[in-house]
């Protein structure tokens, strides 16, 4: 395999779930929609090991961010092809792997949009920093 892993570009890519996380996931995007949408008060929210829950979502993002870089690692790959394959990972792969679950739990296409629309951002925004860092 050509190239080199950025592991640092792999971190912050991984980060960046994060970041976007807080704010799709706020009440100023799709935060009370997705609540409503799994039946989930304020008050769930605030129950359960968040430590946790953002240790281990960070540990997952590190893999998706790993995984993508595999992907990426070749020294042609630039931020715009970076940012077209983070795309088609997260349309294609993941989104897509939402809606058939989606599909199965019978959840809402609402649901569906709301998680599959985040991992697709998620995953471009992946892209573009680790395509564009190198």
């Amino acid at each position: 395999m050509e190239g080199n892993l950025n592991h640092l570009a792999i971190i912050v890519a991984a980060l960046s779930t994060f970041l976007l996380g807080g704010l799709w996931y706020s009440p100023i995007l799709f935060g009370k929609a997705w609540q409503q949408e799994n039946k989930l008060t304020d008050e769930d929210l605030k129950q359960g090991n968040m430590a946790k829950i953002f240790g281990l979502t960070f540990v997952f993002s590190l893999i998706m961010a790993y995984n993508l870089g595999f992907f990426l690692n070749d020294p042609a790959i630039d931020a715009t092809m970076g940012l077209l394959y983070g795309f088609l990972t997260g349309f294609g792969w993941t989104a897509m792997g939402i809606f058939i679950h989606g599909q199965f739990e019978r959840k809402s296409t609402r649901y569906m949009l709301i998680n599959g629309g985040y991992m697709i951002v998620a995953l471009t925004v992946m892209g573009l920093i680790i395509g564009a860092w190198k």
